[in-house]
């Protein structure tokens, strides 16, 4: 792969909690992180993981009459990256989720437009004009990222092997994400997932 623009690699929610065994898995969640270890081994300008970082009153928590099982509470096991994801080339963090009376999809923005999490002036900073997603979970915060990351400016390209959502079916979004102008790369390995 080449990389002709100044270009970020944005690594969304890979955290335990929403990988199998986790409190809000993604169903095969887990595949995706050989090939974003194979995208982390590429020369980008920069590259940043977003994480949830809830308190433990969240308002998206169902105890909290939310709709999601409490998940990615700030500083539990639940919250860190997975051990086999290689984050030694990893730049920077954002944290989003912090406020506990609003939920946080976006890596760029809450979802009432009340907080920004700085990705936008850290990546307009560094001068970066194209980001090249993956993560989890595909229909919820991944995107959300995309759909902040348009009305940004930036351009867009999504890994589909390096995403995971939590419908079955990826098609219609997917679909609908290139009607946006996202660019699709359907492969980051010489192997299909199966």
């Amino acid at each position: 792969m080449s990389v002709s623009e100044r270009s970020a690699l944005i690594i969304v929610d890979v955290q335990n909690d929403f990988l199998p065994g986790g409190t809000l898995a993604v169903p095969h969640g887990d595949t995706i992180i050989q090939p974003i270890n194979a995208l982390l081994a590429q020369p980008w300008d920069t590259v940043i993981a977003t994480k949830d970082w809830h308190p433990p009153q969240h308002c998206s928590f169902k105890e909290q009459s939310g709709d999601w099982p409490a998940h990615c509470i700030a500083g539990t096991e639940g919250a860190a990256f997975p051990p086999n994801l290689h984050t030694g080339t990893i730049h920077h963090i954002v944290h989003k989720g912090l406020d506990p009376h609003c939920d946080s999809y976006s890596a760029f923005f809450d979802n009432n437009r009340l907080h920004t999490t700085g990705l936008e002036n850290l990546l307009k900073g560094l001068k970066i004009t194209h980001l090249h997603i993956c993560g989890l979970a595909l229909d919820v915060c991944v995107n959300a990222t995309i759909r902040d990351a348009l009305e940004c400016g930036f351009h867009v390209t999504l890994y589909t092997d390096a995403v995971q959502g939590l419908q079955k079916d990826p098609t219609p979004l997917l679909n609908n994400l290139t009607k946006q102008g996202v660019t699709l790369h359907a492969s980051t390995m010489p192997f299909m997932r199966e």
